[in-house]
Parts: structure tokens; sequence; C-alpha cells
């Protein structure tokens, strides 16, 4: 209940009821763009100052494993399933919508951790870079097995997906945190640490708005699919505490393995899967995931994945 009274969860609240009214409350593209890429570069300083606190250990080693790891078996799992109820094509794209992470999801995870004072590895902002890319390339290589087609242009979709911006701004933000450690950490306190929850706030707003009205795009789908964007996360989060437990991660990083398992991209996938996958249903993938599972990991998942991690590893 607690998670539901902090501020940036209200504004998300309060964005799905605005949406919901239809009112004319928007963000600006290009101030949701900056928001977006804020945030990215907050996340990414933050787990380089943590990580050059820490250094390169065994645990951080497990947790990045264990990533990749879900980020192959999630996909692969998630297509055997979908291909039984939908097209390969769209059961291909699903399973990489699903496969791959939602960065705004692990911000506001990362954020309620820190709220509730449990610890985790700055290395986890690295673990959610790793897992963007493996489902699109899995995607690409079931779609080209669907048109049994060799010359399909893979290269330009991998390009795009390992060189894409967002990526790269973690990723950099990351390597200049553990870079300047300590020092760079004071310095960008006032932009990375204090401005940080007002702009998650601003964000998740503008990602409440986009939640309410992307709802429509999911009526009148299978109820399988309706239950796969509800059931699906759960279970995915259900297998990265399983791989926590048995790698002995701590309860903190689990969280934040259990948060990636269960989120699903709406940006960087369906981005990709325009070019990549013509023949799936844009508004399959993505309303499926913005408009029910983003909403109902932000609002009741984190808090859940939290409970059981901390029941379970203590």
């Amino acid at each position: 209940m607690n998670n539901l009274l902090d501020p940036a969860i209200l504004f998300f609240l309060f964005g799905v009821m605005a949406g919901a009214v239809r009112s004319n409350l928007e963000i600006p593209q290009p101030i949701s763009r900056f928001l977006s890429l804020y945030l990215l570069m907050a996340l990414g300083l933050k787990g380089g100052f943590a990580l050059a606190h820490s250094g390169l250990t065994t645990q951080v080693a497990t947790g990045l494993a264990a990533a990749v790891a879900l980020a192959i078996i999630v996909p692969l799992a998630g297509y055997a399933l979908l291909r039984r109820f939908i097209s390969g094509f769209d059961a291909a794209a699903v399973a990489a919508t699903y496969g791959s992470v939602s960065a705004v999801t692990f911000v506001t995870a990362t954020q309620f951790l820190e709220n509730q004072q449990i610890a985790f590895g700055g290395h986890m902002a690295a673990a959610m870079a790793l897992m963007e890319s493996p489902a699109i390339i899995l995607a690409v290589v079931m779609a080209n097995r669907l048109r049994q087609q060799v010359g399909a242009p893979i290269g330009k979709v991998l390009h795009e997906s390992f060189t894409d911006g967002a990526q790269m701004l973690l990723l950099g933000a990351m390597v200049v945190g553990l870079l300047t450690g300590d020092a760079g950490k004071a310095a960008m306190q006032p932009f990375s640490g204090d401005l940080f929850k007002g702009m998650l706030s601003f964000f998740l707003l503008d990602m409440g708005l986009m939640a309410a009205r992307n709802l429509s795009q999911v009526r009148g789908k299978s109820p399988w699919l309706l239950a796969y964007a509800v059931v699906a996360p759960i279970a995915h989060a259900a297998l990265a505490l399983a791989i926590g437990w048995a790698t002995g991660l701590p309860a903190g990083d689990t969280t934040l393995l259990m948060v990636l398992a269960a989120s699903a991209s709406y940006i960087a996938v369906p981005a990709a899967l325009r070019f990549a996958i013509p023949e799936a249903n844009p508004s399959l993938y993505f309303g499926l995931s913005l408009g029910i599972t983003f909403p109902m990991n932000i609002v009741f998942g984190i808090p859940f994945y939290s409970y059981c991690a901390q029941h379970l590893l203590g």
C-alpha cells in the first residue's frame, strides 16, 4: 500500500485517470524524449558510481550471467507457447516484447528499493542493457525461419539494436560513473540525485497518459493473450526468483532481476520489430505491453516482487 502513496506512482495513476477521461493533458514529445534520456543517464551514472565502489566481484558476474540467461530463456519459452494461439510472426513479436525489458519499470523499481532502504548492486543497470537485445535477435531468427529466407536484412536490425541511442547513453553514463567514482558522484549529485524523483514523477505522468490511451488497442483480443499479458510476467519473475535463490544473489539484486524478467519493452523492441517483422501486428505487442503489463508492474508488480525476494532471501 505504501507504494501507492509514492508521489511518482500517484502521478502515474493520475495520468491514467486523465487519459481515461480523454483530457487534453499531454507532455510534448521533445520533453518526453528528454525525460527518458535523463532517467537513463542518471541511472547509468548511479550504476557506475556503485560499481566503482564495489568493484568487479563474483556476485556482479553472477548477476550479469543470470540476466543473459533469462534474456534467452524467456523469449524462447514465450514463442513456443504463443505459437499455439496466434500466427508465427505475431508470436515472435510478442515473445520478443516480453523477452526484452522496460527501462522505466526498472528505474521505478530502483527508486522503490531506495525508498525501502534495500541495497542493490549498481551493476544491475548493466544487466538491464544486456537483456534488451537477445530477444530482438531471437525474434529476427524466428521470423526468418518462418519466411524461409536466408537473405533477410538481419545485419541492419542487429546494428540498430546494439547501437540504439538510449542503450548507448545508459552504458556511456555507467562508464563515466565508473571512471569518476566518489568524486564524480559528489559533482553530479544535484543532477543525478536531487532531480531524479521529480523527473521520474513527470515521466510516469506521461506514461500514465500513454497507457490509458493504448488500452483500446487490446480490446477484442483473444482472452488467452490478455491472460498472457498478466500471467507471463509473474511466471518470468518467479523464474528469476528461482535463479536468484539458486545462485545466491542478494534480495535487492534478485528483486531487480525479477522486475527485468517481468517487464516488457514498449520502446526499443517495437521500434526494431516494425522493420524486422513487418508481418506482425504492432497494436498487438505494443498494446499488451503498454496497456496491461506496464501498469500492472508499476502499481502492483514491483512491491510484490520485492516482498517475495525479501521473504525468500532475507
